[in-house]
């Protein structure tokens, strides 16, 4: 399956209805005076978040959304009916950018918000609205206005509050199949994972957080090499990043890890400053005598100061310990966060 997160669409308002030019015409009523009615508005066009899509596949095929046109003036003061709103679904996640300038409309990121795209066309104006004391008889009405057209650029980030980085095979996939419910699949080849997934963790129950399994990084990702480039964005949304590392004797983790930390940094500077921990993963592929060595060996060769933890996402060893660490810290974060808001 093809992971779809960008598509470009083309939206269009109603126009607004014209004004009509009309005189009442009716026996024993003699110079019955101008009756023609305003045109109705034209329909806007909306974007909405629906937490029911996940994707942007829809929009491969549905390019264009036009809404419906305002209608027309009559007489007998009768205004025309306004053109119906066209609300577009779209995933929650998503970032709206005007297509030719790159200018940055809108995010939706919560469930049923909106957000106005193109707005209808004002109605025009019918001839009563021209009488005065000095034109009794005005023959002129008011075409409605034209609706906006715009060319979108949409792209979904993921919602997500962990995002789990590494080279192919590192073993994020697996991981997230082992504290979660999410089943990506899992191979013994690189590039097993083709799209990202989304798995909600559960630390208890009634504490949870959402982990995103990202498509692993090569050398050259930042450039465009590889699976990677394409999802890099999908980090930006996460509170923490788990930099795993894979800990089997017939890799080098030390340089792994020195090529993620440049494809970031190469990506976005931000990102790379962003909370990692280290993960030290596939541990039980280490002889147990050797095992603490080793890992202290990867450590020691990065500088890193920050959190590690060894575990084994296979055989679930450490696995607990590192989600109750991680809902602490999504917790706390999401804390603060709350607070900055309150002011």
């Amino acid at each position: 399956m093809k992971f779809i997160d960008e598509a470009t669409i083309e939206v269009r308002a109603g126009d607004g209805g014209n004004g009509c030019v009309s005189f009442r015409r009716e026996k024993y009523i003699p110079r019955g005076g101008p009756d023609g009615g305003d045109g109705g508005n034209g329909g806007s066009v909306y974007l909405e978040a629906d937490g029911g899509i996940n994707t942007l596949i829809d929009f491969r095929h549905a390019r264009k959304f036009i809404a419906e046109r305002g209608g027309n003036g009559k007489g007998g003061n009768c205004t025309g009916k306004s053109g119906e709103d066209l609300i577009v679904k779209v995933p929650v996640g998503t970032i709206v950018h005007e297509d030719e300038t790159g200018e940055l409309i809108g995010d939706l990121i919560r469930d049923g918000e909106r957000l106005l795209v193109a707005r209808g066309g004002f109605h025009g104006l019918g001839n009563a609205r021209y009488k005065s004391s000095t034109n009794r008889s005005p023959r002129q009405s008011k075409p409605g206005t034209p609706g906006e057209k715009r060319q979108l650029h949409l792209e979904m980030k993921l919602l997500a509050d962990v995002g789990l980085l590494g080279m192919p095979n590192a073993g994020k996939s697996t991981l997230i199949s082992a504290v979660s419910a999410a089943r990506p699949r899992v191979a013994d080849y690189p590039f097993t994972t083709l799209y990202p997934n989304l798995g909600v963790v559960r630390a208890s129950s009634h504490r949870s957080f959402v982990m995103a399994d990202i498509p692993g990084l090569i050398e050259g990702a930042a450039e465009g090499a590889g699976l990677g480039f394409q999802f890099l964005k999908h980090l930006s949304r996460t509170h923490l990043l788990l930099h795993l590392l894979d800990m089997g004797p017939l890799c080098d983790p030390v340089a792994d890890a020195k090529t993620i930390v440049a494809e970031l940094q190469r990506y976005d500077a931000g990102l790379a400053a962003r909370d990692r921990w280290l993960v030290l993963n596939k541990t039980d592929l280490i002889p147990e005598a050797d095992r603490k060595q080793r890992c202290r060996e990867v450590v020691k060769a990065l500088g890193w100061s920050g959190p590690v933890f060894e575990i084994s996402a296979l055989s679930h060893t450490g696995t607990h310990a590192l989600v109750q660490a991680v809902m602490d810290f999504v917790e706390h974060r999401k804390r603060l966060e709350a607070a900055a808001e309150d002011g």
